[in-house]
């Protein structure tokens, strides 16, 4: 179960990663919002974060880590905007996060591969747990 702390972890990187190339996009905002929402998260809580300097907060268990990495990764798609200092700010994210930085390019370049910005969770996973070996 993610905290409520954790929750505006989340979405406090999204909103710093939305600022990587200078403006907050509208369908950034709209998806930053929408999952908001889907969180429960305060709508006063969700403004004050765009106003609050960012806090990363590392989840201790590998399988939250990916999947919080793979969240903000869909974010840098979802405005059809790809900017290469997305790319840089993913990668420097998913050390911080402690992942593996062979898999953090892997996925990053599976997903611009991919017609919609997605992978399967299937592949997601086994990126990561093929360099476990």
């Amino acid at each position: 179960m993610i905290t409520y702390k954790e929750k505006l972890s989340l979405l406090g990187d999204m909103i710093e990663l939305s600022r990587v190339d200078g403006k907050v996009h509208d369908r950034e905002y709209e998806f930053i919002k929408m999952v908001a929402e889907e969180l429960n998260v305060r709508e006063t809580d969700f403004e004050e974060l765009f106003s609050l300097p960012n806090e990363l907060l590392v989840f201790k268990s590998e399988f939250k880590r990916i999947e919080h990495f793979y969240r903000l990764a869909l974010l840098t798609h979802c405005d059809h905007h790809h900017h290469e200092r997305e790319h840089e700010f993913m990668h420097q994210l998913g050390l911080k996060l402690g992942l593996n930085p062979f898999s953090i390019k892997r996925v990053l370049a599976e997903m611009e591969k991919s017609p919609t910005g997605m992978i399967e969770p299937d592949l997601l996973l086994s990126i990561f747990t093929e360099q476990h070996n």
